[in-house]
């Protein structure tokens, strides 16, 4: 089977719109109005696709993102999304061309990682990327949570709660989420399409309904914290309520802040259950609650993957627990990352050289992108046989250099 690769044109973008329902075992055809919306938000220089006798049976495409690293830095990625191969076709290599050719283009074009969220686990290691961050899903039983309902009062911390529209959201919340996301390694940015379509503003090609805006206000009035919520609404047979509250987006400033949200929600009238996805596998939520058992880890996945393309420029972006000087011989079979390197860490800050000093640590290109955000520690990846030291106590000086405070967490999907 020859499948011609390349991108995608205006006319053929239903077409291969169609190809990506079908890869994600949807067999409705998309509807008009679904292809004028994506095809406002998409870049088709950077929208791939296979096509065979005309007809599109692979798709992949990107987008310009900014990744936060530990220390506060944001890089230039490669965001990677829309990844099918229609099942007549798959094992013909489709995908590796198109990422190929994807990740080739990025690293020419300056762009420092790739960054995706990976649908099955097994399939984007092949190609250089390793999980960089996990989520979690909690539940939270409101009547457990010995919260005094009756008597809601405002955050001891000074603000105020507030519910706002998407209206008044489109104009505070991206200035709240620049604020808040280079506080998070793991965190991306969201262009203005994303709060326009996340507010209703502008057609996604779903139907929208408004959620709740819950905004937490210093004493000056500024958002320091977001609560996007929606509530389904349930009475018993006993004429009792049993509403629950699904939490889509929380994010805060400070853990004060984010414990008054929480607080707030679990305090709402109705409200039997807050359920909360996509969070921090280290997240704070039970123990600002007087009974942290009522809240209930429910599910834990990897979720956002890293794939290095620029070794040097991504070690030193991103700062270290310690001082310290580490040789790394970085194995990439694409040989986008491939090198030996040095990496110093001072007080002022890292710098990364190729060197011909021997290696200290021996590792993958996934294993690199696994060890870049915090989330994996070196003395794991060597249990795993992904990483090898290769002069005593190297890895020790690994984990304390790669350490970070917290996890990473990327509260977004794309």
């Amino acid at each position: 089977m020859s499948a011609e690769v390349r991108t995608t044109t205006e006319t053929e973008f239903a077409d291969w719109l169609r190809a990506v329902n079908t890869g994600f075992l949807n067999s409705a055809p998309p509807k008009p109005e679904e292809v004028a919306a994506r095809l406002a938000g998409t870049d088709l220089r950077r929208t791939w696709g296979a096509f065979d006798g005309g007809r599109c049976v692979a798709t992949y495409r990107s987008f310009s993102q900014e990744l936060t690293v530990p220390g506060g830095a944001v890089v230039a990625a490669d965001a990677v999304s829309a990844v099918t191969v229609t099942p007549s076709h798959r094992g013909q290599g489709l995908l590796r061309r198109m990422i190929t050719t994807d990740l080739g283009e990025a690293r020419d074009r300056g762009e420092v990682v790739a960054n995706l969220v990976a649908a099955e686990y097994g399939i984007y290691g092949r190609f250089g990327f390793g999980r960089a961050s996990r989520t979690a899903r909690w539940t939270i039983d409101v009547p457990r949570t010995g919260l005094d309902r009756r008597r809601w009062t405002p955050p001891e911390e000074g603000g105020r709660i507030e519910l706002i529209d998407g209206a008044e959201l489109r104009k505070e919340g991206p200035e709240f989420h620049d604020r808040w996301r280079v506080l998070q390694p793991g965190a991306i940015d969201r262009d203005e399409r994303w709060w326009r379509v996340n507010t209703g503003a502008e057609e996604s090609g779903t139907p929208f309904t408004e959620p709740f805006h819950a905004v937490y206000r210093s004493p000056e009035g500024r958002v320091e914290g977001l609560a996007t919520y929606t509530v389904e609404g349930k009475w018993n047979d006993g004429k009792q309520p049993a509403n629950i509250v699904s939490v889509r987006r929380l994010t805060a400033t400070s853990p004060a802040v984010e414990g008054a949200l929480w607080r707030f929600l679990c305090s709402l009238d109705w409200v039997v259950e807050v359920t909360a996805g996509q969070r921090s596998p280290d997240d704070l939520l039970p123990y600002y609650l007087p009974d942290p058992r009522a809240a209930r880890l429910v599910g834990t996945a990897d979720y956002l993957w890293v794939r290095v393309l620029d070794t040097v420029r991504a070690l030193e972006a991103r700062t270290y627990g310690v001082p310290g000087t580490l040789v790394l011989d970085v194995r990439d079979d694409a040989g986008v990352a491939s090198g030996r390197y040095v990496l110093e860490s001072t007080p002022d800050g890292a710098s990364c050289a190729p060197t011909s000093r021997a290696a200290d640590l021996v590792l993958g290109a996934g294993a690199l992108g696994s060890l870049y955000l915090g989330d994996e520690t070196p003395t794991r990846l060597a249990a795993l046989g992904v990483l090898t030291e290769e002069r005593p106590g190297a890895l020790a000086r690994a984990e304390a250099l790669f350490h970070t405070p917290r996890r990473p967490w990327c509260p977004d999907m794309f």
